[in-house]
């Protein structure tokens, strides 16, 4: 079995018309959506290294740098003398270790909230925020508040067990003369402390007075997250969250109301090889040019229009329909520029501690095990997570993709396969390999659950690598065994 990196790194490609591209960057959604077929620039990719299984059902964590794996690459994804979490010097390596990381148990258990809540549950939690009357049903749950005039607090709560505590009425603009409305968008917000005093009160009626606690600025308002343990793990994008106001006010706060009970035990990968992987998975990257097509700058009367891109200025010089090799009244011939990938941002770990995530996956479960890692991005502090679950364990049933793979040779021991991806999420490609059959298997790791990403889809590329070259053997979908299509180009061996 191999792992990939997937890349945009460019490669000849073609542009389509601006108003495609318009209307795609015009798409935004929270957290996904439907997907808009956007062309772009073919990327290159770089190899990574097979990797054993390690009998729990994912990739065998390699030792320390040593030997090397078919195709000159250590097991688990690492070249030759590279050490685990260092970038390798042909360039896409992201994640570097600053210390050594934790090991990992044999196994770890996964956590499920009940489907539902009562009134009952709803009930107990409107009583703890201070409510004096019992919450109504509502035609998704159940609600308290606000009063006939709108004023006051309001609670709602959801039959799956999220809620959302408005603190206020609803805010207007309608301002008294002469004077700032409540919580302007120009107001600074308040410091750590004092959001953290804020919410403070409220989070002892949710029980979390000793959960750890986090705040950010976002404008003018900060957000305090708690993040609560859960049988004694850590969690993370799990625990409510407390919205202060520049006047040091709680304006909202939502979470969720059902506490997850132990359920199935999974085997885990160790910090190590989440790296690996965190290493081996980029997603793809918008075009930095060529997405517009023949679109040009409207000439100015004065010729004093914006510079091209040979530095004359549109209006001054001739116009696009009377340049060499171009005719005005044919079709749009859009450029070949190829675009340059920008350089992937360098995350550094500071440090690892296995806890509990909301899940990915397919199996069901509401939190997970996770690697949390802290570190620095860019030079700032940055957070996140990476599944500590193998990810054929958490997508147990492989789904169709629109893979493509490039000519190859009997002899090549890499394969490069093209699909469509989003924008924001990464993926890793892995090859399964029998003695007859290359089965190819895409996956899909999504953000975090308030990540807001354009729900537009663009081409990706990647270079599987394989423990034994191609040969006779057929090249299929791992879902649905059927070969993939050729495109492209033959890779470079």
């Amino acid at each position: 079995m191999s792992d990939t990196e997937t890349s945009t790194d460019a490669g000849p490609g073609r542009r389509r018309p601006l108003a495609v591209a318009l209307v795609a960057a015009a798409v935004l959604a929270a957290g996904g959506g439907t997907y808009l077929a956007v062309g772009g620039p073919d990327g290159g990719a770089r190899t990574v290294a097979g990797a054993a299984d390690d009998g729990r059902g994912g990739p065998g964590a390699s030792p320390s740098p040593g030997g090397t794996a078919p195709g000159g690459t250590a097991p688990g994804g690492t070249a030759p003398g590279i050490a685990p979490g260092e970038p390798d010097p042909s360039g896409g390596e992201r994640y570097r270790v600053a210390g050594p990381l934790p090991k990992a148990p044999e196994k770890g258990h996964a956590y499920r909230a009940p489907e539902k809540v009562t009134a009952a549950d709803a009930a107990r939690l409107a009583k703890a925020l201070g409510f004096p009357g019992a919450p109504v049903k509502a035609p998704a749950g159940w609600r308290v508040g606000p009063e006939r005039d709108g004023s006051g607090p309001s609670l709602h709560v959801d039959e799956a067990g999220h809620w959302r505590y408005e603190a206020r009425g609803p805010v207007t603009d309608d301002c008294p003369k002469g004077k700032r409305c409540p919580s302007d968008p120009t107001d600074r917000p308040v410091d750590d402390e004092t959001a953290r005093r804020a919410a403070a009160p409220l989070l002892e009626a949710l029980g979390l007075a000793d959960a750890a606690v986090r705040s950010e600025a976002r404008g003018s308002v900060r957000t305090v997250t708690a993040e609560p343990r859960v049988d004694g793990l850590p969690t993370r994008d799990w625990g409510p969250r407390i919205t202060v106001d520049a006047g040091g006010g709680v304006v909202s706060a939502e979470g969720r109301l059902s506490t997850p009970a132990r359920g199935e035990a999974y085997p885990l990968i160790s910090a190590e090889q989440a790296v690996r992987e965190l290493n081996a998975t980029v997603g793809a990257t918008w075009p930095r040019e060529g997405v517009g097509g023949c679109a040009t700058a409207v000439p100015h009367l004065d010729g004093s229009g914006p510079a091209t891109a040979d530095g004359d200025r549109a209006g001054s010089g001739p116009a696009d329909g009377d340049r060499a090799g171009s005719d005005p009244s044919g079709p749009c011939t859009p450029g070949t520029a190829v675009p340059k990938r920008p350089a992937e941002p360098e995350v550094t770990i500071r440090t690892a501690v296995l806890g509990l995530s909301p899940a990915v996956g397919r199996t069901g479960a509401t939190l997970v095990p996770a690697w949390l890692f802290d570190g620095e991005r860019d030079g700032r502090p940055y957070r996140f997570s990476y599944p500590a679950v193998p990810l054929e364990r958490l997508y147990p049933t492989a789904e169709p993709s629109n893979l493509a793979v490039a000519p190859y040779a009997p002899g090549d021991r890499r394969l490069r396969v093209s699909f469509t991806g989003g924008a924001c999420s990464p993926y890793l490609v892995r090859a399964y390999e029998t003695d007859t059959q290359v089965r190819l298997r895409v996956f899909e790791i999504p953000g975090g659950p308030d990540r807001v990403c354009a729900a537009i889809a663009l081409p990706v590329e990647a270079t599987v690598a394989l423990e034994e070259p191609v040969g006779e053997r057929a090249v299929v979908d791992a879902a649905t065994g059927r070969p993939l299509p050729r495109s492209g180009s033959a890779p470079t061996r």
